[in-house]
């Protein structure tokens, strides 16, 4: 018998009567994870069962006897915290924010913004790393600046994988299942209370979709689930794991998260006209918006194209290509065929839609191509990560310089109150206001840390230390006890550690261009290092390894293997199962944060951002947001940016300078103590960090400058496209269309400078040319000289445009143009000829193909 078919389900909620709905009402906002009165007072509600729920206020109110409960009303204390936090709310929810007062409240704009994971909290486990957290901390920031903005993204049944390490020190990975009852989540529902349920069909596969909300602060988050028991058991498992399966999986989850997450806000009566595409894997959005926009407006694919195009933004976060997603072009067409015919366009024109190349039928599809050819504004996550983004995708604009790619960069950023400490938080609300907490990006308020006592600050620094040494402590116990330990290897867990020692933390995703084993090199020296009577130092670390790196997990055994050496024991720690927790503490309470990567491999970086909230110091490579962020009196460098072929002479060098930096420069600064104990000029680096990182590095300031360079301009393209029934969008796509059938007949017949090989320092120099334009209308081009310095090998470096004036109309579709050039620097100098359409709203549209050099 099927007793499933005779199953009736219902869900069993916490009976809260008015009195206590607050704690409902506040539990369901993820606002109390970055709100410490909210936190203070779950904790207060019962504080082992807050620890053993992972910090889950729903499944705590769930657990949590109903007599218990109604005990509370009776708690005036208790009462009164809960109507602190239930106010609280309501005014963060009501008052009036950065957007607004900004001017732009008017605007008709609503964003849209699809990660593959979001790390908000370690209660919600569908994040795995850097991506996660950040888009977590974009939400948090859009909703404290008031952004008009929802979340899309998808909820994993089982999330990431959580770890444990084997007494080998080897990681093991497993996957408890996310109760989605018990989290703060709720599913959506239409005005009868029935699950609001879409269904998805593209190539073989058909199933059924709900859609969740996890609300964080004034931003929705939706979050889309294929477990339903509609569904097939391996259309159930689209949504089972983060980051699993195989190329196929990959594909589906990625046409749920760009092609469902559209319809699902549709379906919610939400049309965002400006969508963010954090990281390639939602890409399938633009072909959905496309799609949509055909349908309902009748117009042709390049038309649609160039509205959907001025309304979508693309964040690359990868600085090597093996870390984005390719596929097989007959993977896109069991999944596609039937989806692009409504395009009228051909196969081929569908497929070179993710190739770099759309005539090299050997190339496979990439999302990042995909993301940048349908995206107005794209961006890498650091200036260097910028940099490198241009090099890497330059043949997508061959005709371009490389600085003129249109790919730039805004350097991430972390939400200060999920990251900072509530003693720090305390501190600076003591000597600079709350000014800080209103506005993070407020360089004169964070000069004031220059009037903060030394000895408070550095009080403040010892006791998040040794909160850290603590919890260091309790989790490796655990630790021990689950592998089953003897009692006395138990027992020293709890003296491992000094809490009056240098404390230097290293925690990330294991992945090999991390080089986490990076002060392992040489043991002897690191053992004096670690082991100095006068000056001990101790390490922290933790992190995971993607459960098929076998490389990543062979980096975490041999550091665990080093913890359990003699002479380490006490001075070198793994904390296992890394997740925002742990971060918490690590980022809270260590001195020096150690950060080694491979450059330029490390887009950016944010763990550093949040040590220095914490009055933490980093000690880094040049690479990501540390070349931005030091400043020689800030914390450390590890070399000088230098990059060399021979991967091993790079470990070998920067290893050693590693070792020479602890012993010459940091340990005898932490040490340098005076006779009250006070580290003056560590202090005083401290003090230097925070002020000059804490304005910059929050995702304040980066989700204001998404704000004013990326969604603002985006809508006000878009809506200049969309105005007078498309008129504009129809006039751009029929113009380029004529262009570009015109263009082969352009060429440039001649060139030249009245310069001798000799010229005076700030003279200018006339240039001239003669252009054949065939049918085009002079006015529909623009003739520009490009004028520079020349390297070693002759190319121009770093140039600038100047626009030549049409001079005189020589008959026969050629024309004279003339201009000048005003030579601001010494050394050899050259200048060429180039032409690109122009047109007469936009301005010079430049597309791969239709620019030509002379």
């Amino acid at each position: 018998m099927d007793f499933t078919r005779m199953l009736h389900k219902f869900t069993v909620v916490p009976s809260l009567t008015d009195e206590l709905a607050a704690l409902q009402r506040v539990s369901y906002n993820l606002w109390w994870c970055w709100e410490q009165d909210a936190t203070a007072l779950f904790r207060r509600l019962d504080p082992e069962l807050w620890k053993t729920t992972r910090h889950n206020p729903v499944e705590m109110l769930g657990i949590l006897q109903q007599t218990t409960l109604e005990g509370l009303k009776n708690d005036e204390g208790f009462m009164a915290h809960l109507k602190l936090v239930d106010e609280k709310l309501s005014d963060y929810l009501q008052a009036k924010t950065w957007f607004q007062k900004s001017g732009h409240a008017d605007s008709k704009i609503k964003i849209a913004y699809f990660s593959m994971e979001f790390g908000l909290h370690e209660s919600l486990p569908i994040y795995s790393g850097g991506l996660g957290i950040l888009a977590g901390d974009h939400l948090k920031s859009a909703s404290d600046l008031g952004l008009p903005l929802v979340g899309v993204g998808l909820l994993y049944r089982q999330g990431y994988f959580r770890q444990y390490l084997n007494n080998e020190g080897w990681q093991q990975e497993y996957y408890p299942e996310n109760d989605f009852y018990n989290l703060p989540l709720t599913l959506e529902r239409d005005e009868n209370g029935t699950p609001r349920t879409f269904e998805l069909e593209f190539g073989p596969r058909r199933f059924k979709v709900h859609i969740w909300r996890v609300q964080v602060g004034r931003v929705p988050l939706y979050l889309l689930d294929t477990n339903l028991e509609e569904n097939s058991t391996e259309d159930r498992l689209i949504t089972a794991q983060l980051y699993f399966g195989d190329k196929e999986m990959r594909m589906i989850q990625e046409i749920l998260l760009g092609i469902g997450g559209i319809r699902a806000l549709r379906m919610l009566g939400i049309v965002p006209n400006v969508c963010h595409m954090n990281e390639g894997h939602a890409a399938f959005l633009a072909l959905e918006r496309i799609r949509l926009l055909m349908n309902k407006r009748g117009i042709r694919f390049n038309e649609a194209r160039e509205i959907v195009n001025a309304g979508n933004i693309f964040t690359t976060h990868t600085p090597v290509e093996a870390g984005i997603d390719h596929f097989a072009p007959d993977l896109l067409d069991k999944y596609f065929s039937g989806y692009f015919t409504s395009f009228g366009i051909s196969h081929d024109d569908f497929i070179g839609l993710g190739r770099q190349n759309p005539k090299n039928q050997q190339e496979s599809f990439c999302m990042a191509v995909l993301a940048l050819k349908l995206a107005g504004h794209a961006n890498g996550v650091s200036q260097l990560h910028g940099e490198v983004s241009r090099k890497m995708w330059k043949n997508l604009w061959p005709e371009l310089p490389q600085e003129q790619v249109p790919l730039t960069s805004i350097t991430n950023g972390v939400h200060t109150r999920t990251w900072m400490s509530n003693h720090m938080g305390s501190l600076l609300i003591r000597y600079l206001g709350t000014r800080w907490l209103d506005d993070p990006t407020d360089h004169n308020v964070w000069r004031r840390i220059a009037k903060i006592p030394d000895a408070e600050l550095w009080r403040t620094r010892q006791s998040s230390r040794e909160k850290l040494v603590d919890f260091a402590r309790k989790r490796l116990k655990e630790q021990l006890i689950k592998v089953g330990a003897t009692t006395k290897e138990i027992a020293t867990a709890e003296e491992v550690l000094d809490p009056e020692a240098l404390t230097i933390g290293f925690a990330r995703r294991f992945a090999t261009y991390k080089r986490g084993t990076l002060l392992l090199r040489d043991q002897e020296r690191l053992a004096a290092i670690l082991n100095n009577p006068e000056m001990p130092v101790q390490f922290i670390f933790a992190g995971k390894a993607h459960p098929q790196d076998q490389e990543g997990k062979e980096l975490i055994r041999q550091i665990v293997q080093a913890s359990h050496q003699e002479r380490f024991r006490h001075r070198i720690v793994f904390i296992e199962d890394y997740d925002m927790e742990v971060a918490r503490h690590l980022v809270q309470g260590v001195d020096v944060w150690l950060n080694t990567p491979l450059r330029p491999m490390e887009a950016s970086g944010t763990s550093g951002m949040k040590v220095a909230f914490n009055g933490g110091l980093n000690l880094s490579v040049l690479d990501g947001w540390w070349c931005e962020g030091y400043q020689g009196n800030n914390g450390w460098a590890i070399g000088k940016g230098e990059v060399y072929e021979e991967i091993d002479y790079q470990n070998q060098v920067e290893g050693r300078a590693l070792y020479n930096l602890l012993e010459k420069e940091v340990i005898p600064h932490f040490y340098d103590q005076g006779s009250d104990g006070v580290p003056r000029s560590w202090v005083a680096t401290m003090k230097a960090s925070m002020q000059s990182l804490c304005p910059v590095f929050s995702t304040d300031r980066m989700v204001q400058e998404y704000a004013e360079h990326s969604y603002i301009p985006s809508y006000n393209q878009w809506q200049r496209l969309v105005d007078d029934d498309l008129a504009l969008a129809l006039d751009l796509a029929r113009w380029k269309e004529q262009i570009f059938r015109l263009w082969p007949h352009v060429r440039v017949e001649q060139a030249g400078a009245d310069a001798g090989d000799a010229v005076m320092v700030g003279s200018q120099v006339p240039v001239y040319a003669r252009i054949a334009l065939g049918e085009i209308p002079v006015d529909q081009v623009s003739v520009e000289g490009y004028f520079g310095v020349l390297d070693s090998t002759g190319n121009i470096q770093g140039g600038e445009t100047v626009t030549l004036d049409m001079k005189e109309d020589l008959g026969g579709g050629v024309y004279s143009f003339g201009g000048l050039f005003e030579c601001r620097f010494c050394g050899r100098h050259g200048f060429m000829l180039r032409i690109i359409p122009r047109h007469a709203v936009f301005g010079t549209v430049y597309e791969s193909g239709y620019l030509i050099w002379g």
